[in-house]
């Protein structure tokens, strides 16, 4: 028997020492396959992070390298639909995010250090998103944490006497503004109008614009970025304010163009269309990143009658032979970007929902302001242009009115008049300057954008020699006069400059 004992201790030990395989119950928990849903949401939380970083950044030292959708719809985003829903709504929730997980203070300096942004989307997920497809170290420290997270949400509802999030996101002045519709441009170098239609309208509802021929309109929240005809260049997503520049400038084909801030290219290409191939568009661009983007665009549109120029508009001389031909330029400068501030989602940014988004903006308005007019004086100065479009995509009367204002007497002088452009529009220019009924202006709240355009045409036969001369002997006492004058009525405007809830969205460089 004790033989017996002794055998079985022995044969014991030997297992025991034996390796051994874990049986599949037990590891089956910590190796369960991640589905693809998971994985998918996964990577978009990380590319999400990525881009709340740099939008977040730059809010912050008011020096933003792209617009939300710029960034998320770069090449190196996979996930972009994904991406851009995550950015969207953790920049919704921010304010509330950061007050739960300060309460909540369920983050360690390792994760608040190097990982802030992806901690901010995964903290909306828990509590206000997809939980179930959480996956990921940093998904299961916060899960872990998933109670005290509750429960700090709970204490800022408790705090603003909110009872439901609906309360505590207008406590918090979180709103969703309403998006326009889906405008999508024909490029009519590549396809007709009616095909374009009839494609489109296998999927969704298309109807023609009652204003401009190669404009369609789809519903709001349309997602054509992965569309066949927009990856080729058949349709440009182009809003309608956009695409009533160029059909406002309205090139003859075999003209020559100038397009004088051209990326990244929309604009660009468009008059290229109108001109239907023929002539020539001068493409003037100063940046050397934004000049790939603007030859991308050109060879997405067909556009060959497109010559891009890398050069500062400025400093093209009006008097040089190789510009002698030129019949119109189309002048859409750098600006605050500010009518179009809710399209690029501005409203979503910190700086906005602080309430101090229009800190240090008046100086940089004046400084476009200044440029603006530079430029447009510039553009009336070519010998032979019949036709100049001044346009921005702001809401400002420093920006639109007084420009024109400041340079209209020297338009004159050179044969230009203000001409109305789309007479049936029914929004026109503020009545600071004569002439104001002629400026178009599209409204940030019932167009959803806010442009300004003003069309400067030529008496065909008033063609001054020398522009330059005409300036500097007939108008230099005026234009300094003027010139005073107008730095007088900015410090006025300056004073009493109305910021309008839209005004107050961060003035981004476009």
């Amino acid at each position: 028997m004790v033989k017996s004992k002794n055998n079985n201790s022995y044969k014991n030990k030997k297992a025991m020492l034996k390796p051994t395989k874990p049986s599949a119950p037990v590891a089956a928990p910590k190796s369960r396959r991640v589905t693809n849903v998971e994985r998918s949401s996964y990577f978009a939380r990380r590319e999400a992070a990525k881009v709340l970083k740099s939008v977040l950044q730059g809010d912050a030292k008011r020096k933003a390298v792209g617009s939300i959708k710029t960034l998320v719809y770069s090449p190196s985003v996979r996930n972009k639909k994904a991406t851009f829903a995550l950015v969207c709504q953790t920049l919704k929730y921010l304010p509330i995010i950061k007050d739960v997980m300060e309460i909540a203070n369920v983050l360690n300096s390792k994760w608040k250090q190097r990982q802030e942004e992806l901690m901010y989307i995964i903290v909306y997920d828990i509590l206000f998103g997809q939980e179930a497809s959480l996956t990921g170290d940093a998904e299961k420290y916060l899960l872990l944490r998933k109670g005290p997270l509750q429960s700090a949400l709970a204490k800022v509802l408790a705090r603003k006497g909110a009872k439901r999030l609906e309360d505590l996101m207008a406590e918090y002045h979180i709103n969703d503004d309403a998006r326009k519709p889906r405008y999508v441009r024909v490029n009519t170098l590549k396809l007709d109008v009616e095909t374009a239609v009839f494609e489109l309208a296998k999927e969704h509802v298309v109807q023609k614009d009652d204003m401009i021929p190669d404009l369609l309109v789809l519903p709001r929240g349309t997602d054509l970025h992965k569309h066949p005809l927009v990856t080729n260049g058949s349709v440009f997503m182009q809003s309608k304010a956009s695409s009533m520049v160029a059909a406002a400038l309205g090139p003859k084909p075999g003209w020559e163009v100038i397009d004088a801030c051209a990326a990244p290219g929309n604009k660009t290409v468009h008059l290229a269309a109108l001109m239907k191939g023929e002539g020539k568009v001068v493409a003037c661009e100063l940046n050397k990143d934004r000049i790939k983007r603007l030859e991308h665009t050109k060879e997405l549109a067909g556009a060959a009658n497109v010559e891009v120029l890398h050069e500062n508009f400025l400093n093209l001389n009006p008097e040089d032979h190789k510009y002698s031909e030129v019949r119109a330029i189309l002048l859409d400068p750098s600006c605050s970007g500010s009518g179009t501030a809710a399209d690029r989602l501005d409203h979503l940014l910190p700086s906005h929902t602080s309430g101090d988004a229009d800190g240090g903006d008046v100086g940089r308005l004046i400084k476009l302001a200044a440029f603006q007019e530079k430029a447009l004086i510039h553009a009336l100065s070519f010998p032979t242009v019949e036709k100049v479009v001044y346009s921005t995509c702001s809401i400002h009367q420093i920006e639109n009115e007084d420009v024109v204002k400041s340079v209209l007497p020297l338009a004159v002088s050179y044969g230009f008049q203000l001409t109305t452009p789309f007479p049936q529009w029914p929004r026109r220019g503020l009545p600071v300057v004569d002439g104001s009924q002629h400026l178009l202006r599209t409204d940030p709240v019932k167009d959803k954008e806010g442009f300004f355009i003003a069309l400067f045409t030529r008496n065909t036969g008033h063609f001054p020699e020398s522009p330059r001369e005409v300036q500097r002997d007939s108008s230099s006492d005026n234009l300094k006069h003027e010139s005073v004058k107008r730095h007088s009525r900015r410090k006025r405007f300056v004073r009493s400059l109305p910021f309008t809830r839209i005004s107050k969205l961060y003035l981004h460089r476009r």
